[in-house]
């Protein structure tokens, strides 16, 4: 990614060359050459964006919706009422299903976050529609937003974020907006998609897909604001909203990373930070309505915050390492892999924690410090020793695994018969 123009002067994180407002030239030849989107429901519709769409719905597979209906079904449900589902979109009348909504608890965190399931029918037509719509809007995109879009990624962010911490940025703002995806406001999003979108066949299919009732408990409740986490379109349209927020800060001249409802932005003092939160928590309230969560925002040095699970350690090296948290997530859930593997043998066990471990060290491999690995290599390895010193059981059985493994025969029989627990004898200590 090019780097950001230092600021001249000051420690506020703006940047004084760049204009305050007016239209870039490459903003007007984006106008100039914007594409027609009078006729996109046809392109929706398309053969080869439907089966697209298709193959990706299939291949994540998913919840059923409120219909009950798999994924597996989807196949032999198209092949009897395709003709008339695509009958409906291009004549703009086709209404989805309600959502199934479902509470999931925020991983770390207190509370849950609530997501709304459609149906897989309901789920093919929101990807179609991801797949026309994304090339229309991604090209106006802050190139300081990584979220959920395609060929960026939160380890993007991250190095982006270390980068200006480099600079001498060390203080962020760290703003979270509260309850995003349930908030957003219907009329303000689909505003700003009429910005680009002319079909009106499409933009009352995304209304529609907005409004569709939550059912819980057997009951339908209707929906008045927000975009339930769930369907393949609620990503874009979240990017949608806050483009504006992006446009602003760039206005300002800022250095921010977004990646979704979670935005830092880079200063190099408190004082300044301070201003800057203030009057972008403004922005945020008056212009797009939502709501800053003044408890879980700050102003804090970088150190002391995390993002998308890493922090970093103070200084001007800035070197990446995992969060606190982050930590705590993954033993909190292999603790549970090791709670059910007390009746598997070792090498289940070790089927169970690769993929877990695998991904995990996978995104996290960007950190500096590898002190975390170590310990948590430690930790998972003495777990593993526990699970065998139960399955030995019998001293006898212990004493012989024990030999086996380089112990003298005194050495084993001490151990195996020292009355201590599996933990205590799984660290070696005899």
């Amino acid at each position: 990614m090019a780097e950001k123009p230092e600021p001249a002067a000051g420690d506020n994180g703006r940047n004084p060359r760049r204009p305050a407002g007016g239209v870039s030239s490459a903003t007007a030849a984006t106008e100039q050459t914007r594409p027609d989107t009078s006729q996109l429901m046809e392109a929706v519709v398309e053969k080869e964006n439907m089966s697209r769409a298709y193959r990706r719905v299939v291949s994540n597979k998913g919840s059923a919706g409120i219909d009950e209906m798999s994924v597996e079904e989807l196949a032999a449900h198209l092949k009897a009422h395709w003709a008339e589902i695509k009958k409906q979109l291009l004549e703009g009348t086709y209404k989805p299903q309600a959502v199934r909504g479902v509470e999931i608890p925020k991983p770390g965190k207190k509370g849950t976050r609530r997501l709304g399931i459609p149906t897989v029918v309901d789920r093919l037509i929101q990807q179609a529609l991801l797949q026309v719509l994304g090339p229309v809007f991604e090209p106006g995109f802050s190139e300081s937003s990584y979220g959920f879009r395609p060929g960026r990624s939160a380890h993007q962010a991250v190095l982006q974020a270390q980068e200006y911490a480099r600079q001498g940025y060390q203080w962020v703002v760290d703003l979270d907006l509260e309850k995003f995806f349930d908030r957003v406001n219907h009329d303000m999003l689909m505003a700003r998609v009429v910005r680009k979108v002319t079909d009106k066949r499409v933009l009352r299919t995304i209304r529609r897909f907005l409004q569709a009732g939550v059912m819980e408990q057997g009951l339908v409740s209707p929906r008045r604001e927000g975009t339930p986490q769930g369907g393949p379109l609620s990503p874009l349209l979240s990017n949608i909203m806050l483009d504006d927020l992006d446009k602003e800060l760039e206005r300002r001249g800022h250095r921010f990373c977004r990646y979704a409802d979670d935005a830092n932005i880079y200063v190099r003092t408190k004082r300044a930070g301070e201003r800057v939160r203030e009057s972008v928590t403004a922005f945020i309230t008056k212009k797009l309505k939502l709501k800053v969560n003044e408890e879980k925002s700050a102003v804090d040095r970088l150190c002391n915050r995390s993002f998308l699970g890493y922090t970093m350690l103070p200084g001007k090296s800035a070197r990446l390492r995992v969060a606190p948290e982050s930590v705590q997530r993954l033993a909190g859930r292999l603790r549970q892999v090791f709670r059910m593997a007390r009746g598997w043998s070792l090498t289940k066990t070790i089927q169970e924690l690769t993929p877990i471990l695998r991904g995990w060290g996978n995104y996290y491999r960007l950190t500096d410090v590898k002190a975390t690995f170590e310990r948590l290599d430690q930790w998972i390895r003495r777990r593993l020793r526990c699970i065998l010193w139960r399955q030995w059981k019998r001293s006898l059985t212990r004493a012989r695994r024990l030999m086996t493994r380089g112990l003298t025969e005194e050495q084993a029989w001490r151990t195996a018969t020292n009355g201590r627990g599996p933990w205590r004898n799984a660290g070696g200590d005899s």
